[in-house]
């Protein structure tokens, strides 16, 4: 794949631009400066391999030469999308899981930013923004997702036990038609984020629906209970063993379902 046989492959989406890098330190990173210059909406980074990917806290993301998908997508969000950023997560995770469906698979979002297969992370989300001053300019999307096996780091580096599509599928797929379909996907689900249905649709997948699970916020921070589904904002929703409503926001948080 070069520069130009990805343009042409994805010629039929309305991006705003395309950068493809054989190598990269990190998609987000560049998509967060080219947005902050002159991006339009829409604009698309996208690597074969990245050298410093990474997830929600600065956790490594393993993306070698050849074996993942690594991109972000650049938007600059609507008036009306700016009541509901915090659903940009989500926008990714339901348009993942729209491609993988019709593969046959069952993908279940892991919340806040990860898609699971057979309980095994196959793809992380990670949400990054530009600001001026105090309102955000621009919403960056950025995804990686295990294609061959190759892409799944050894189990001494996981802090998740990870899977891909070669495993799920028997095969490797197409990399570059996998991500036509997955931008068209976040093209055509986008309007619908302010929606009550989009929130359904998002809860319908929640990995550990309920069931009992702790969601550990950072240091000795834990929180138990039933996962019940989600706030209008995307925070995590648990039924605690007091009977109680608990809404679990954004922050350093990791679900382990009890054993």
């Amino acid at each position: 794949m070069n520069q130009t046989e990805l343009t042409e492959l994805l010629s039929e989406l309305p991006l705003g631009g395309i950068r493809y890098f054989d190598s990269i330190g990190s998609t987000n990173d560049e998509a967060l400066s080219w947005a902050s210059d002159d991006a339009d909406d829409l604009s698309l980074v996208v690597a074969d391999e990245q050298t410093l990917g990474r997830g929600r806290h600065d956790r490594k993301w393993f993306t070698p030469p050849g074996t993942a998908l690594a991109f972000s997508l650049i938007l600059h969000p609507t008036p009306s999308e700016k009541s509901f950023l915090s659903r940009t997560v989500g926008l990714a995770a339901l348009a993942l899981s729209n491609v993988l469906q019709p593969l046959g698979l069952n993908p279940q979002i892991k919340w806040p930013n990860d898609i699971l297969l057979s309980g095994r992370k196959l793809a992380g989300i990670l949400i990054e923004a530009t600001w001026a001053d105090d309102e955000v300019n621009n919403m960056v999307i950025g995804m990686g997702i295990n294609i061959s096996q190759r892409a799944v780091p050894s189990t001494d580096i996981l802090n998740f036990p990870g899977t891909s599509l070669e495993v799920a599928l028997g095969y490797v797929p197409d990399r570059w038609t996998f991500l036509r379909d997955l931008v068209a996907n976040i093209i055509v689900l986008r309007p619908y984020i302010g929606t009550d249905s989009f929130l359904s649709s998002w809860e319908k997948k929640l990995a550990y629906y309920g069931r009992q699970v702790r969601v550990e916020l950072g240091g000795d921070q834990t929180v138990s209970g039933k996962v019940t589904g989600l706030e209008s904002d995307g925070s995590l929703k648990l039924l605690d063993d007091n009977g109680k409503s608990v809404a679990v926001r954004f922050g350093d948080v990791r679900l382990r379902p009890f054993a």
